[in-house]
């Protein structure tokens, strides 16, 4: 299957590929600075200075933002009712959380598999979209008692730690946490502990819990974005639709992926096994096939074994990133699904984990302004970049990357 890496600069043919071929710089000097709240002509700083450290402007009075809709009665018997105008396009499982607040995901989960609720009378997925004016059946649930404060157990309060421990922003609408690897975003089969079960510990005193805004991989560190309120979680899953959210992730990959900087589209599609999900590079118009585009920049090698690659994803595909690095022949380093480079041996030292940090988000905030998070190296990750000599502070070409 032939790859399809556009290289920055190849003899142009059309206005299309004049336009894909240009340097970073020259495809984005007029409109880098005002999209991250900069001035034209002026050079992006170093991930490692203080504007990691911006908050968003104080939020503003309480009366200026969206009335907050009248909570519905909790069902204790089959119900039907119709999607608003309001609810347009809304996830199953939000729709559910914005009508019945103190609903556990584990509830919703458990409500949408059994088929109990239905949408024109037909089973639907929890990640499916709802249209305006269909028929949305709702079995009784049930709504989990939230806890006064000073209630917590011994057990919660410890929860409430550690998400504070990997905090890295936060307001009163938004939170940013600095997720380890190894800890999953959401639950699966078998799984006690996740992210999305970890904040019942911040439920409000109305039973409503931070939402989660996106999602990264269970061996992924890094930014993670989380929505404390109804009005927030709108605003920024709209950003996300939109494409205005900006993320950039950090990898060791072996070998010197050539040219420095390039993109990657493809299509990919999901295939599962009894035991293992990965995404395969597709066609056009296959079955599940989706479009999805990776900016790539080589910021640093280590001699010619390992190179440091800087990470735009365009689209927010399952396992992108990693699917796209294999398909250029330069798989992550530690990846347990996608790295398969026959009789290639890992340096002394560094740890057979994946190498992939979620380094930064930029978006912009729902009250006005932009929030703009960086999160750390994780320990395995901090360790080769000691035993490799390369510099975290060093300014990463990603940043003049195109945005679409």
């Amino acid at each position: 299957m032939s790859r399809r890496i556009k290289r920055m600069n190849p003899k142009p043919r059309s206005r299309d590929e004049r336009d894909d071929s240009r340097p970073f710089k020259a495809r984005t000097a007029k409109k880098a600075g005002p999209r991250l709240g900069g001035k034209p002509g002026v050079k992006p700083p170093r991930f490692a200075g203080e504007r990691a450290e911006r908050r968003p402007p104080k939020a503003a009075p309480e009366a200026s933002a969206p009335a907050k809709p009248v909570e519905a009665l909790l069902p204790t018997k089959v119900q039907t009712v119709k999607v608003t105008a309001d609810e347009n396009n809304m996830r199953v499982d939000r729709f559910l959380e914005a009508r019945f607040p103190g609903l556990s995901f584990s509830h919703i989960q458990r409500v949408v598999r059994k088929g109990e609720l239905r949408v024109d009378g037909k089973r639907v997925d929890s990640k499916d979209r709802l249209e305006e004016g269909q028929s949305v059946r709702i079995p009784p649930l049930k709504l989990d008692t939230p806890k006064a404060a000073g209630e917590l157990s011994e057990g919660a309060q410890k929860t409430l730690a550690a998400l504070k421990e990997m905090t890295i922003w936060e307001d009163d609408d938004v939170l940013v946490l600095n997720k380890p690897a190894g800890l999953a975003v959401q639950g699966g089969s078998g799984m006690t502990r996740h992210i999305d079960q970890m904040l019942e510990v911040m439920r409000d005193s109305k039973g409503q819990k931070p939402r989660l805004v996106h999602r990264i991989d269970r061996e992924t560190s890094g930014c993670l974005l989380i929505a404390k309120t109804r009005f927030a979680a709108s605003h920024l899953t709209g950003a996300f639709r939109s494409r205005s959210a900006r993320k950039t992730y950090w990898a060791l990959v072996p070998g010197l992926p050539k040219p420095k900087q390039g993109r990657i589209s493809t299509f990919l599609a999901k295939e599962e096994s009894e035991d293992d999900t990965i995404m395969r590079i597709a066609q056009h118009g296959d079955e599940g096939a989706s479009h999805a585009v990776t900016y790539y920049a080589v910021v640093e090698t280590a001699g010619n074994k390992l190179t440091w690659v800087s990470l735009k994803p365009v689209t927010g595909r399952t396992h992108q990133l990693r699917a796209h690095m294999e398909h250029i022949g330069h798989p992550i380093v530690g990846d347990p699904k996608y790295f398969n480079i026959e009789n290639w041996q890992l340096p002394g030292g560094l740890q057979n984990r994946l190498h992939l940090l979620a380094r930064r988000i930029v978006i912009p905030h729902p009250r006005g302004g932009v929030i703009d998070a960086t999160a750390p190296l994780p320990p395995h990750m901090q360790q080769s970049w000691n035993l490799l000599g390369l510099d975290a502070s060093r300014f990463d070409p990603i940043e003049n990357a195109p945005e679409e």
